[in-house]
């Protein structure tokens, strides 16, 4: 008499390592999530802080106490130099994508600003600046923004347009470094 030896695996093997590889997705699936939107959030905030350190770099060396206008502004290397102000891609563009956010930065010209070392025009210089941190996603509800007093702040909805140029916003919290 022979006996049959069973090679491979049975329907029922197959079905339940299907189902442990299901539940640990299900579990694995929210927190995966939830680790990328806080690394574009910490992404975000990152951006801010890289053109507030610009900002200031361009006011006391090309800008004659004044800020950059523009992301590209900032983007622009001084005639001395091959380095720009700010990098990471923030420069090369005036509203940039990045991490899954669309950060954007505006300086309202200044009559009396004096022309800068990179090519900004006499009178194109600002006094303050606005910058914002916007997420692409719709279900993300965390918003950044700066501005030339250096505090970045936080709220569950959009920064930019009500975000002055100097001084505290009228909505959104200070976020806590």
């Amino acid at each position: 008499m022979k006996t049959l030896k069973a090679d491979g695996f049975a329907l029922l093997d197959l079905i339940f390592v299907c189902g442990i590889i299901g539940l640990l997705a299900s579990i694995a699936i929210p927190q995966l999530t939830m680790a990328k939107a806080s690394a574009g959030a910490a992404s975000a905030v990152g951006s801010m802080r890289a053109i507030s350190s610009s900002q200031l770099t361009y006011a006391l060396t090309c800008g004659g106490g004044f800020y950059a206008p523009k992301l590209t502004t900032l983007g622009t290397a001084p005639p001395a130099s091959t380095e720009p102000y700010i990098g990471g891609g923030l420069g090369d563009a005036d509203t940039v994508n990045k991490s899954g956010y669309t950060v954007r930065m505006a300086g309202t010209a200044y009559p009396g600003a004096p022309e800068t070392c990179n090519g900004v025009g006499a009178g194109e210089a600002a006094q303050g600046f606005a910058a914002a941190a916007d997420p692409t996603d719709p279900n993300n509800p965390r918003f950044f923004a700066i501005n030339s007093n250096n505090a970045i702040y936080e709220h569950t909805v959009t920064l930019w347009g009500v975000m002055p140029e100097n001084g505290e916003p009228a909505v959104g919290q200070p976020l806590v470094r």
